[in-house]
């Protein structure tokens, strides 16, 4: 069985009203939309009633009533009482009648009957109730809710089936254990609730909203201006057709509705229906029966209309009875009520309980910190995360049924903290963007400059009558001259004109002594003025380092070319005569270091020959 009420992502809004409305917390906010918790849904379907955005939507069984209908079984339609005021564009009733059998049914059943045999099994149990107060448990939506919310008054649950049911009893034992059932119903939540009652006396095989069975009649052209008349099938009811309004079973049976006679308290209304079971169930001087409806009456049902008046609807259902009241063989009814009273009304009543742990006090400050609400006059709360107040999101979120995006003081905060960081961060981005401007504009200049510093090498290199080409470390040219390109023929001419300078061409291809260059990359090591004979050429070739390891540089001269011829004559002259002039130095100088030399010699042997003639003089004058 799929899941009864379901979201749509794309369409909601978060607007939150969902969260309002649900008597149970089983709606939360997960991945960015409205998210149904299964196990804790009781399918009031008030959370359909209030999107306005239409977001959520309950399980379809119109496919399954029309696979029923198509079947070989016979198929019959139990109808709501609460017909009267939803279809109230159709004129007769009998009309209607005569449209579901068009429709393929091969029984049109009124609920009324069914509800007359549950109303008289309620009145056996008030009067003699010994003292132990019930409620009633003709609302599937009650039912579901005290079960999983309010196991403690469990035992209070009427032991008696919903009309719907006690009708499918009757229509099996007057027409056959093999009949199919469709309950046709203003109410979600018996969607589900059938699902509990199998076998072939009180089971449901689908159950179909009001307005699924509008589309129906409108998918298979049905309108009653087609039909004849026709009446319901036996049994017919007596007052029970007053049943989808509050009151209407304590009427069906002419219960005393006298304040001060009275034992059963009727109320209506989500707010209405959760305060009187929490004070049946806390407040010891509550002594009352207990008769809810979660709607407001089942003319307001989640599966009626949208948009229909609760006053208008409740007049209809009151002047279809009367109506119905008019030539009422009331002989027959107490002769059907006297055939079925043997039917088997009872209903036994399991326990699910979905209640959560509640939350520490401490836990529940902890979230009221964190949204700001520390004070109690901030906890009333403004409802705008579906929850009457700042204490009641605190549980939940602690429960894990809210987040504090939904708190709007918080979101409102957090707001104001990313406008903040958003401001901060636009005036950082400013700052980058006008430095961005900076950087660019100097990039452009200085683009600009290398261009026409790259234009201005590029016209000297061509000015140089030598070969100069520019290598990197994976031997591609970066930049080389005409005088370059000249040497190396016309098929580089030709390549230079469209790769200007031949840049990215591998300079192993091209020349022959490109070990020069590798040994150059590799090394570190210049290598100047090599000579290097190339066929009819003779080149004189330096490679020198541009960037260690990285970038070389080479000056090619081709020496047969006269401008080198006469350029390299002079050049050579120039080193003999430079070579010449160091030898004549060298031999002045080791001359003159001779001369020098012999000067001092000759002068040592006179100074020495002047010494002796002294002696001699002086010898002879003696």
């Amino acid at each position: 069985m799929s899941q009864l009420i379901v979201t749509d992502k794309d369409k909601c809004n978060l607007s939150y009203t969902c969260i309002r409305v649900c008597p149970t917390k089983a709606i939360k906010i997960q991945d960015g939309h409205a998210h149904i918790i299964p196990e804790r849904c009781i399918g009031c379907g008030h959370c359909v009633t209030v999107c306005s955005q239409n977001a959520i939507s309950y399980r379809s069984e119109k496919e399954l009533t029309i696979d029923l209908i198509k079947s070989e079984n016979k198929v019959a339609a139990l109808c709501d009482p609460a017909i009267a005021g939803e279809f109230v564009d159709i004129s007769d009733y009998r009309k209607f009648v005569a449209m579901l059998k068009e429709l393929g049914f091969d029984l049109v059943n009124e609920v009324a009957f069914g509800v007359d045999l549950v109303a008289l099994k309620y009145k056996e149990l008030y009067d003699d109730f010994h003292g132990k107060y019930y409620i009633s448990t003709k609302c599937p939506a009650t039912t579901g809710y005290i079960i999983r919310y309010k196991p403690d008054l469990v035992n209070n649950l009427a032991p008696i089936v919903p009309p719907y049911i006690a009708m499918a009893k009757v229509v099996r034992q007057k027409y056959g254990s093999n009949l199919k059932t469709v309950y046709i119903t203003a109410c979600t939540s018996a969607k589900d609730e059938a699902k509990a009652f199998s076998g072939t006396n009180g089971a449901i095989d689908a159950v179909l909203t009001f307005t699924e069975l509008r589309a129906l009649f409108d998918n298979y052209n049905i309108y009653e201006k087609k039909v004849e008349y026709c009446d319901f099938d036996p049994p017919l009811g007596k007052k029970g057709g007053l049943f989808p309004i509050s009151h209407g079973l304590l009427q069906s049976i002419d219960i005393i509705e006298d304040l001060l006679e009275s034992n059963v308290l009727v109320t209506e209304g989500r707010t209405n229906f959760l305060q009187s079971l929490n004070e049946f169930s806390n407040e010891d001087k509550f002594t009352q029966h207990l008769d809810l409806f979660y709607c407001k009456g089942c003319v307001m049902g989640p599966g009626t209309t949208p948009g229909g008046k609760k006053f208008t609807r409740r007049t209809q259902v009151v002047n279809y009875v009367k109506k119905r009241l008019k030539g009422f063989d009331k002989n027959k009814w107490e002769k059907d009520i006297q055939e079925f009273t043997g039917i088997d009304l009872s209903r036994n009543y399991k326990t699910i309980d979905r209640r959560l742990p509640f939350p520490s006090e401490k836990e529940i400050q902890k979230v009221l910190e964190d949204i700001g609400k520390t004070k109690a006059e901030d906890q009333l709360g403004c409802g705008s995360c579906g929850y009457p107040t700042c204490r009641e999101f605190a549980i939940a979120n602690v429960q894990g049924l809210a987040n504090y995006e939904m708190c709007y003081t918080f979101s409102l905060k957090e707001m104001h903290k990313s406008v903040n960081k958003l401001n901060a961060t636009n005036t950082k981005l400013e700052k980058i963007q006008e430095a961005l401007k900076k950087s660019e504009e100097k990039a452009k200049a200085e683009k600009e400059a290398a261009t026409e510093a790259a234009e201005t090498v590029t016209t000297m290199l061509n000015k140089i009558r030598a070969g100069v080409v520019l290598v990197d470390k994976d031997f591609k040219i970066i930049e080389s001259n005409h005088s370059f390109i000249k040497l190396l023929g016309e098929d580089a001419e030709i390549i230079n004109e469209t790769i200007p300078g031949l840049r990215g061409a591998d300079i192993r291809i091209l020349l022959p002594f490109s070990k020069l260059f590798e040994t150059v990359l590799h090394t570190g090591e210049d290598i100047l003025n090599k000579d290097i004979k190339l066929e009819d050429a003779f080149l004189n070739v330096s490679v020198f380092t541009v960037k260690k390891f990285k970038i070389v540089g080479a000056i090619i001269r081709d020496l047969t070319s006269p401008e080198v011829q006469r350029e390299e004559i002079i050049s050579r002259a120039r080193n003999v005569i430079q070579d010449n002039l160091k030898t004549v130095q060298q031999i002045a100088f080791l001359l003159g270091e001779s001369a020098a030399k012999t000067e001092r010699t000759l002068n040592s042997i006179i100074e020495a020959q002047k010494l002796r003639n002294g002696t001699h003089d002086h010898d002879a004058g003696k």
